[in-house]
């Protein structure tokens, strides 16, 4: 630059923009990452209850028979100690019954033992839990203590700003001005549609 000529001025600082869209976009991912494990959850049970009329979604029937040999046929509480020893059960039946001469009903929380004391032959008939689905249900269903209710809460509104930031995440006509605005309308239409063809409740 000559000599005695003035310098130029430093060219004005742009303010960066608020990239609002990065931001959104992390905390959709931060709190999907957070959501997976009860969506896993609630899903699941979800489809089992779904299907309550088909199958008991937290317990499995089974039925069992075998022989015991040696058992008494004029003491009740004798004999039914000895069918549970045998299949090594400590819990308290809640009820020992006669039948007949020959038949004894031993019943226990999840199962009942019919008894033939002359052959010593048992028919066992009960269920057992289905330990993930029992415990996924219990919390889907919120039969717990009222702790957690607030976990049920916070989860739904976490499924509640997953939902409407998804919307927001993409700009243009992939977002929700345009192809997003038609996906939306199609997802609304599903629960509207079912309700206006087959009833209200």
């Amino acid at each position: 630059m000559p000599d005695g000529e003035p310098s130029a001025p430093p060219a004005p600082k742009r303010r960066r923009r608020f990239k609002w869209r990065g931001w959104l976009r992390a905390l959709h991912r931060d709190l999907g990452y957070i959501a997976v494990g009860l969506t896993f959850i609630y899903a699941l049970s979800g489809l089992a209850v779904n299907h309550v009329s088909d199958w008991d979604p937290s317990f499995a029937n089974f039925e069992r028979e075998y022989t015991i040999e040696g058992l008494p046929s004029d003491d009740d509480e004798t004999a039914a100690a000895a069918v549970l020893k045998h299949n090594a059960v400590t819990e308290t039946p809640v009820d020992v019954y006669r039948v007949s001469d020959e038949l004894l009903e031993i019943t226990l929380e999840r199962s009942t033992l019919h008894v033939t004391l002359p052959q010593g032959q048992v028919f066992e008939e009960g269920r057992d839990p289905r330990t993930f689905f029992r415990v996924a249900n219990w919390l889907h269903l919120n039969r717990g203590k009222k702790a957690w209710t607030w976990f049920a809460d916070a989860y739904a509104g976490v499924l509640l700003f997953l939902a409407t930031s998804g919307m927001f995440m993409i700009a243009g006509k992939k977002g929700l001005l345009g192809r997003g605005a038609v996906l939306v309308a199609a997802g609304v239409l599903v629960p509207v549609g079912y309700l206006y063809f087959i009833g209200s409740p």
